[in-house]
């Protein structure tokens, strides 16, 4: 036997047979390193581990990054928090960004999607998804001195996943993780007792649920007063509307930060934290919207990360109302649109092509078989003539101003217009739109067509529920389709990748047929920084400053 495979033979001993079953997907060539880094992961198999069984069948290693020197100040520029800081309610970039660099995760996702382990060291399932068990981390503090134990992990997310609470994790728990479900078995392991099974469960408690940071047990509320956490840094002063400052923190469990010091500084537009950015005035800015990447992209001073992402524009059709119950209506405007113009247009070539599902390209479940749907309006025309449409139809499009969503609503618009629908546009404020976030009092919700911006996630599971199952809160196409809800199940219960592939193949397919909802593409997200900046780890979820160095 050649020596690396005695080197796996011996290292699958002691695996389940869903974690063997990813080695065979390995050997038999079926997924590629990266597939296997992530999905391994996920399991709970460390990523030394996993780089080392990669190693051994000759995938070998990516070149580790060169560490910046420590000392220094960085200055981030963000948006001004939505209200006041709270980790249980919050939803807003400029408020998150704050936390993540005090407060901590069980686990974070990487640039590659894989995900590692931070306040616990390792989880694995039982034999279904329908437990997790997470070993927590030994010998952390939060900054009050108080020990880090699973009292405080069990406290958080019943926190999170109360329904009479107002937790902003609700999107993702609800269906999946009850109050009461975390459950303490000694000082230094929980258990999550599922709703459902699921095959993803880590990430709902990684730094892809933002809302999810550990706080202490004895939490009450008034965070901004102590950003109480377990984190890299420490509060030195926060001053709302103004910005903050965070400093090393010194008994930091884990590598100590690079940075002395953090300060961040509040705008309330996008405009102004660019202009700062060109001026010196700030080293790093969070994401910045498509339509204003051009002021930077050709600035010899700065660097722009792309990173890819799952974020995207969905355009939904109310599939209970004239004319939408036809699919053949949706199926027309879907085929009206032409996916390369908006990529290379309106995305100046820094997105994906969507086909209609929330599989994104990035997603390693996703089935790149399964044909793009390109623009054809002789074949829309068609359709609109099997639906007694031949005339055409009036029709109101509500959507927001926000980022490139008003640009995507006018080429829509326009594309439309070539079979015959004529779109009439109406764009709100923000708060306008969303207005309630529930039925009968959100135009999101209740409009009957419309486009929504939705944040990147490192696993479908979110955008495959909330927004198309039939009763997901965020269902605002009110679509009802038992088989699509079916799958979806299937598919958030698999451990197995030939599972999780087999029904996100027959999702994407359902999707294209019937067409609730249209995914054109999904734009990269994009972080300017100094060229004197090194460090900052290319990744979607948001900024995490403590490995950032200033040359």
């Amino acid at each position: 036997m050649p020596k690396h495979f005695r080197t796996i033979d011996a290292a699958r001993r002691n695996l389940s047979a869903i974690e063997n079953s990813a080695i065979d997907q390995l050997l038999a060539g079926k997924i590629g390193r990266r597939e296997f880094l992530r999905h391994g992961s996920v399991l709970g198999l460390s990523l030394p581990f996993l780089g080392g069984i990669a190693s051994a069948v000759g995938l070998g290693a990516p070149q580790a990054r060169a560490e910046g020197k420590p000392g220094g100040t960085v200055r981030a520029g963000v948006a001004v928090p939505g209200g006041a800081i709270d980790p249980v309610t919050f939803y807003d970039s400029g408020s998150y960004q704050l936390v993540f660099q005090t407060a901590e995760f069980l686990c974070a996702t990487q640039p590659d999607l894989t995900l590692k382990p931070v306040l616990a060291e390792s989880w694995s399932p039982n034999a279904d998804g329908s437990v997790w068990t997470f070993k927590l981390r030994k010998g952390v503090k939060f900054h009050n001195g108080e020990d880090f134990k699973a009292d405080d992990v069990v406290a958080t997310f019943d926190r999170l996943a109360d329904p009479n609470g107002t937790s902003n994790a609700l999107s993702v728990f609800k269906g999946l993780l009850s109050k009461g479900g975390t459950r303490k078995v000694d000082d230094h392991t929980v258990e999550f007792h599922l709703d459902a099974p699921n095959g993803s469960f880590p990430y709902s408690v990684s730094i892809d649920n933002y809302n999810a940071v550990i706080l202490p047990a004895s939490y009450k509320g008034d965070y901004e007063k102590t950003f109480e956490g377990t984190g890299p840094f420490r509060l030195e002063s926060y001053t709302p509307k103004v910005g903050a400052s965070f400093v090393r923190n010194p008994d930091y469990w884990g590598e100590k930060a690079l940075p002395d010091r953090l300060e961040f500084k509040f705008y309330a537009d996008v405009q102004p934290r660019i202009l700062a950015l060109q001026a010196g005035e700030v080293d790093v800015l969070d994401a910045i919207p498509l339509d204003v990447s051009q002021v930077v992209l050709g600035n010899p001073d700065i660097t722009v990360l792309r990173v890819a992402s799952t974020a995207h524009r969905q355009l939904h059709m109310r599939c209970d109302m004239a004319p939408f119950t036809d699919k053949r209506v949706r199926q027309a405007l879907a085929l009206s649109i032409d996916r390369s113009k908006l990529v290379d247009g309106l995305c100046r070539g820094m997105a994906a092509v969507g086909n209609d599902s929330p599989f994104a390209p990035a997603f390693p479940a996703t089935d790149k078989s399964v044909p793009l749907r390109t623009q054809d309006i002789a074949k829309a025309k068609q359709l609109m003539e099997a639906a007694g449409l031949g005339s055409g139809f009036d029709m109101t499009l509500t959507t927001l101003r926000y980022s490139d969503i008003p640009g995507y609503a006018q080429l829509f618009q326009n594309f439309a217009k070539e079979i015959g629908a004529r779109i009439s546009l109406n764009i709100e404020d923000q708060d306008k739109y969303y207005g309630k976030a529930v039925f009968g009092q959100s135009d999101w919700l209740d409009s009957p067509l419309g486009i929504t911006d939705y944040a990147h996630r490192s696993v479908p599971n979110v955008f495959l529920k909330s927004p198309l199952v039939s009763d997901g809160p965020w269902n605002a196409a009110h679509f009802k389709n038992a088989t699509y809800d079916g799958l979806v199940t299937s598919y958030l219960k698999a451990l197995d990748l030939d599972a999780q592939r087999k029904a996100a193949s027959d999702i994407q397919k359902l999707l294209l047929d019937e067409t609730p909802v249209i995914f054109s593409y999904f734009p990269d997200l994009l972080v300017p920084v100094r060229k004197n900046v090194s460090g900052l780890p290319p990744i979607a979820a948001g900024l995490l400053l403590d490995r950032v160095s200033v040359g």
